[in-house]
Formats: structure tokens, C-alpha cells, sequence
């Protein structure tokens, strides 16, 4: 099987390549990436050492994405992550939605020419923020947690956020990108006769992940406390109760190896959520006594800052992706932590190169 990896330089591109070549050597992987991220140049080489064939080239062009060879199977990894892209004065809304929406219609169309199997690598932030932002919660061990005697949206439990909670507006730039992606992905499929799943994932973490507070936060926190930088709570009375669920990417092999393979007329959801669930989240409040029992103890300040699309608790609820596909996250979250943690112990200036300067979450 030829495997297709947009963002193989990044962090769960670059994992996620070498965990199939591990597990699958007879498949050929290769992937593109236009290396935009600082430090994605790391994984080029180590992934071109182990034989991975990385091409330059950048999905929003047609002309790249049509120059690619034929693959039997596309895993759709190339995004700008952060829930603030766009609207932080930093980056270009129109940015966004070319690498989030654009990118991924000329990827569509390579596999419409191809007959290639498709896989979107999408996100809990596709899910309504007003319902969420309004959740009724309290405090228990340093972490929110959604009061049990209330009335939830339809959706969403003490379990998490399941698939049929509302993807309607506002969900943020970010999130709309990767809703109207889902949407066109499952129309190209159904349309053109080639299989389409959308796993939809909570916070990826990992050794290796470039820290940056929109997007790889466990790792951003874990590596800023061993490089002694400064850090700030923001929301929600500044205490860090905030509340996230994580996933490592290795986990998403077991999923993928069952997906392949699956009938063009198959019967299962295609879409799903993929994350490590009530049992692997972790407030920040949570994190930082965590880190100071792991390096030692550093300064957060908490501040009244509040952020529109600011949630106190967002755990994403797998148990259809363990029915369907007897899938369940196989990695503990404090073994995330570790992982990290080893990794960091072994890095000079990694925040630098992650091109992380705003040290705040």
C-alpha cells in the first residue's frame, strides 16, 4: 500500500509516518510538507534517513498536490491548528483557510483522480462554543469539572462531547475550516466512489511536538517549566482549571489499520471522535503541579484576560469510535507527560526553536 502524508514534517505527520513504517515496512510512505513550521526541518531528515521520501511542496498550490505520485490511501495531516489563527494579528485569516479548507479540496480532487482512500485528521473544535462556554462547572483537585445535576446540550455529558453535539457557528476560523472540510471530504466520497473517514482528535501530544500555547500545549507547558520561562494563566479567574483531554498520535495506528481496509459501502459512521477521553485530561492547574514535581518549581502568574473562543472544559467523548471500532487510546496521558518530559530533559533551547514567543495559555 502507498500511503500519502500531508504535514509529514510536522509533529503527527512525522509520527504518525514512522509508527506505519514501524508496524507496516511493506507500505511505501511518503508524504509533503512545505516546512513552514520552525523546527520542521528536524523531522525531514530523520524521516528521509529511515528511507521516507518528503517532498517540498505546499497543498494549497494545485500544481504540487497534481505533481504527486499515486497513492492508495491519503492521511490528511496538514493544518494551522491553533484556535486563534487568523484572528490573533499574528496570522492571516486568509492563510487559514487556504492551508485548512483550500489545501484540503485540492487534496479531494487528487484522490477523485486517483481513487485514493481519504483520511481528515480533523478536531474537537469543530463543536459549538456557546453551548460549552456556557457549561455549569465546579472545581475539584485543581480542575473544572461540568456539574452533573444540569441540563447539557444535546450532545454533551459528564463523559464528554460526543458526535451529535451542534457544529454550528461560532466554532472559530479554525474550527469552520476544518467543519467545511469534513462536509466537502464526505460529498467528494460519496460523489466520486472513494472511502472517506473523519476521526475527529482531542489535544495531541508527544515527545517532539513543537510547544506552542495554540497548539501543542502539554508539550509548550512541559518544555517552557524545564527551560525556566515565565507562563500565565488566562481565563476563568486565572487559576488554570481549564480542562483538555490528550491523545498521542501512535494510538491513532490501531484506528487506521481497521479503516483501510473497510468496504466503500460500509455501514459504520464515518465520522468519529478519537481522543483519550475523561480518564487521560488534565487542567493546567493540574500540569504545573505535575511539572514542579518533575523539574522544579516556576513562575505563573494568573491573570483576568479572557479570549472569545475560551472553553472551561473540552473532553471529547470516544466511546462510538470503541463500539465501532473497538478502538481505545493506549497510551495514559502521565505516560504522554513522561515522554515529553524525557525529551525535554535532553533539549537546549526547544521553545526557541519552536518559534514559541508568546508564553501564555
Amino acid at each position: 500500500m502507498r500511503i500519502l502524508i500531508t504535514g509529514i514534517c510536522g509533529f503527527v505527520g512525522s509520527t504518525l509516518a514512522k509508527a506505519l513504517q514501524e508496524y507496516f515496512p511493506e507500505y511505501r510512505i511518503f508524504g509533503i510538507d512545505n516546512l513552514s513550521r520552525s523546527g520542521s526541518w528536524l523531522n525531514k531528515s530523520t524521516l528521509q534517513q529511515r528511507g521516507i521520501e518528503v517532498i517540498h511542496g505546499d497543498i494549497r498550490h494545485s500544481s504540487d498536490v497534481n505533481a504527486l505520485p499515486p497513492a492508495d490511501w491519503v492521511i490528511d495531516a496538514a493544518a494551522n491548528p491553533s484556535v486563534l489563527a487568523g484572528v490573533d494579528g499574528k496570522t492571516s485569516s486568509l492563510q487559514l483557510v487556504q492551508h485548512n479548507l483550500i489545501g484540503t479540496i485540492n487534496l479531494l480532487e487528487y484522490c477523485k483522480r486517483h481513487q485514493s482512500g481519504f483520511t481528515l485528521l480533523s478536531t474537537s473544535r469543530v463543536y459549538s462554543i456557546p453551548g460549552l462556554s456556557q457549561l455549569q462547572v465546579a472545581e475539584a483537585n485543581g480542575a473544572f469539572y461540568p456539574i452533573p445535576e444540569q441540563v447539557f446540550p444535546e450532545g454533551i455529558s459528564p463523559e464528554g462531547v460526543t458526535e451529535t453535539y451542534s457544529t454550528a457557528p461560532p466554532v472559530s476560523l479554525y474550527g469552520s475550516t476544518k467543519v467545511a472540510s469534513e462536509h466537502l471530504a464526505l460529498e467528494y466520497g460519496a460523489t466520486f466512489n472513494f472511502p472517506v473517514w473523519i476521526n475527529r482528535c482531542g489535544v495531541m501530544a508527544g515527545a517532539g511536538q513543537f510547544g506552542h500555547p495554540g497548539q501543542g500545549l502539554f508539550a509548550f507547558w512541559i518544555h517552557s517549566f524545564r527551560e525556566q520561562r515565565p507562563l500565565r494563566y488566562i481565563g476563568f479567574g486565572g487559576k488554570g482549571y481549564q480542562v483538555r483531554d490528550c491523545l498521542h498520535p501512535r494510538d491513532l495506528i490501531n484506528l487506521l489499520e481497521k479503516q483501510f481496509p473497510e468496504p466503500l459501502n460500509t455501514n459504520k459512521p464515518r465520522v468519529v471522535n478519537v481522543s483519550g477521553g475523561v480518564n487521560n485530561s488534565m487542567s493546567l492547574h493540574q500540569l504545573t503541579q505535575w511539572c514542579t514535581d518533575k523539574f522544579a518549581s516556576n513562575e505563573v502568574l494568573e491573570t483576568n484576560t479572557e479570549r472569545a473562543f475560551d472553553i472551561p472544559w473540552m473532553v471529547l467523548d470516544a466511546r462510538k469510535c470503541e463500539e465501532v471500532w473497538q478502538w481505545i487510546p493506549q497510551t495514559s496521558i502521565h505516560k504522554v507527560l513522561q515522554e515529553i518530559a524525557e525529551f525535554a530533559a535532553k533539549q537546549e533551547d526547544w521553545c526557541n526553536l519552536s518559534n514559541s514567543y508568546n508564553y501564555e495559555s
